[in-house]
């Protein structure tokens, strides 16, 4: 039976009092509720239902504890795409709605002193894509790179190793050799596919096709490698974008780049510009003018060539320097090679036979070969005994021959002697005697000893680079008593001195380096740091007093007047200088040295020339003649402005 309530107001229910659904339903929720759930027996506890079923308390907290667990990893998801990874993704997203693209400047042109083009540009256009519009499917992104290849006339075989070796770059170089024409019709027609640009850029050109040994100080613009971009792809270069590798291509990069400009531009989801968001203009490279007479170096490339056609030497060096301001007027490694070959990219073959070549063209020999000095270090160690008073100008010594030291005979190159000698007699005639004398001594003569020889040697900038402004210049080396102890296990002896003495023994020392020293003598004391750009500032140090430069320079007169270089006599213009044989292997023929200055009174170019292995022929003296004279009857009017 059912009851009904008669009470007004108050809804009938046809449900049995006990119906505990019922009670819920007519009671206060909460109240009811809870006296629902007190009058449960355990068995209802556990198994029980209310709205069909209750989940039982244990169950309750797992799936508590397992909501709580997927709470936490999501937040912990959110703050790593947030805090971890936001940048990242913020980009991918910025990528997806704006492109970013480079404008390159104009690479800064490099002259000689009167102008003469030397490095320019030649304008190329390259095929770049955004990565994030090159399809990932690998049949999907062929055939589009297929259609683009054709509409181009370019082949395709290369865009997918380049897509592929650009794995971290927002912009790939797909080609840097598309045609003008294709050029101009695709730029007319760029917006048809905003996800591929060409862009401007250009390919580095040298004269060196005609002048070879100019590549030596020029260099060259490259590719970089991994490293280097790491290095650099914070200053805005691109993985492809070049950069000078060799010379002062690559010691004024920074002045010779300029500075990218950017473009910012906001795309839709087909890619197409919508607008521009920002732009930064490009700042064009700064031209370079250097110090160097690319006439004069053409002009000692061909009396090189000419001087050794018959000969079976070839590897040469010759340093031309201004002995007033330390400019270098010519710096020739010879034989050379054209830095054209690098710059346009040079195939195995090409690089192949350079390195064969057992002529070594791509040794910048001028600046990084070190080689014994011989006779051209007579001068430097004559002015550190007068300036030491070991000897005065009028101080002279016999030279019967050679000088003994035990039964050991250092000789002199003459068998006879060379008489009674003082200075300037040793310098111009080369007198061993004399040196070995000032310089090691001999009976109750003390002579410098080692440490004052190296100490003057290093005064004059041997043992130590020049700061010539070109990378990976040699510092030469200058023994001491530490040194062979250390290296050869050996103490030093007085013998070494005497082979110091004469430019023998351990020392080697680069062209450059003997130019510098002999620049000393011309101008009076002062030894300038050798520079190539015609506007930097001379940076000398007086190193010599006047009047002993004075006995110097004009004992090297008289290496000219009755000397081992008579023969030049015959220029127009009179000039001093030094000779020199290089003993360096055993069985081989001596390196020959000539290194002078002129004209005399008031000198305005100094030459150094060695010749590898020249021997007996001493071909360095004709070379430097030669030169001597093409500059005297070439520049001999007013310095260039």
């Amino acid at each position: 039976m059912s009851k009904k309530s008669s009470q007004p107001g108050q809804r009938i229910f046809s449900v049995l009092d006990d119906d505990r659904i019922g009670r819920l339903s007519r009671g206060t929720a909460d109240e009811t509720f809870d006296d629902t759930l007190s009058e449960r027996s355990t068995a209802d506890l556990s198994t029980g239902s209310f709205v069909g079923n209750f989940a039982a308390r244990r169950v309750r907290r797992f799936g508590g504890a397992m909501l709580c667990f997927a709470f936490g990893i999501f937040l912990l998801r959110l703050g790593s795409w947030q805090i971890l990874h936001g940048e990242e993704y913020r980009q991918i997203s910025e990528n997806n709605r704006t492109r970013t693209r480079t404008i390159l400047p104009n690479r800064g042109v490099i002259t000689d002193r009167y102008g003469t083009v030397l490095a320019w540009n030649t304008p190329e256009f390259r095929l770049v894509a955004n990565r994030s519009d090159i399809p990932t499917d690998f049949t999907e992104r062929a055939l589009r790179f297929a259609n683009i290849a054709t509409e181009l006339s370019i082949t395709a075989e290369s865009f997918e190793d380049a897509y592929q070796r650009a794995t971290a770059d927002q912009t790939v170089l797909l080609s840097d050799d598309v045609p003008y024409d294709a050029a101009m019709n695709f730029l007319a027609h760029e917006g048809d596919d905003p996800s591929i640009t060409v862009e401007l850029g250009s390919t580095r050109t040298y004269l060196t096709n005609a002048i070879p040994s100019l590549s030596h100080v020029l260099g060259y613009t490259g590719a970089m490698d991994t490293d280097m971009f790491d290095d650099l792809k914070d200053d805005g270069y691109r993985r492809f974008d070049t950069l000078g590798k060799q010379g002062l291509e690559a010691s004024y990069e920074s002045l010779l780049r300029g500075t990218p400009g950017v473009e910012i531009t906001e795309v839709n989801a087909q890619g197409k510009t919508l607008r521009t968001l920002e732009k930064t203009d490009t700042v064009d490279g700064e031209d370079l003018v250097l110090s160097i007479d690319a006439g004069l170096t053409a002009a000692t490339e061909a009396i090189v060539e000419r001087r050794l056609a018959d000969a079976n030497v070839k590897k040469t060096a010759v340093v031309v320097s201004d002995p007033n301001t330390g400019e270098v007027l010519a710096l020739v490694s010879y034989p050379s090679y054209d830095a054209n070959l690098f710059a346009r990219g040079i195939s195995q073959t090409e690089y192949s036979a350079l390195l064969d070549d057992p002529n070594d063209p791509l040794f910048p020999r001028a600046t990084q070969g070190e080689y014994p000095c011989g006779s051209t270090m007579k001068p430097v160690y004559a002015a550190a005994a007068l300036m030491e008073h070991v000897i005065t100008p009028s101080t002279s010594f016999l030279s019967t021959g050679g000088i003994f030291l035990g039964n050991r005979l250092f000789p002199d190159w003459r068998r006879a002697g060379h008489g009674q000698t003082n200075v300037y007699h040793a310098i111009a005639d080369s007198v061993n005697t004399f040196f070995y004398i000032i310089g090691g001594g001999t009976g109750d003569i003390g002579g410098l000893g080692i440490d004052r020889l190296m100490k003057y040697a290093s005064m004059f900038g041997f043992g130590d680079q020049s700061g010539i402004d070109l990378p990976n210049e040699a510092d030469g080396f200058l023994p001491s008593k530490e040194w062979k102890k250390e290296v050869k296990g050996e103490p030093w002896y007085v013998g070494d001195t005497y082979n110091a003495s004469i430019g023998q023994g351990d020392i080697l020392v680069t062209p450059l380096q003997m130019n510098r020293s002999t620049v000393a003598f011309a101008n009076g004391g002062t030894l300038f740091t050798p520079h190539l750009t015609k506007d930097a500032v001379p940076v000398g140090v007086n190193i010599v007093p006047d009047d002993v430069a004075t006995v110097v320079r004009d004992a090297m007169r008289q290496t000219v007047v009755y000397g081992s270089a008579a023969t030049m006599l015959e220029l127009p213009e009179a000039v001093a200088g030094k000779t020199g044989t290089a003993q360096w292997a055993t069985g081989r023929d001596e390196h020959t040295w000539f290194t002078g200055f002129g004209p005399m009174e008031h000198p305005t170019i100094a030459i150094t020339v060695i010749v590898e292995e020249g021997g007996a022929n001493y071909y360095a003296t004709p070379i430097a003649k030669d030169i001597f004279a093409w500059f005297f009857a070439n520049r001999s009017g007013p310095p260039a402005p």
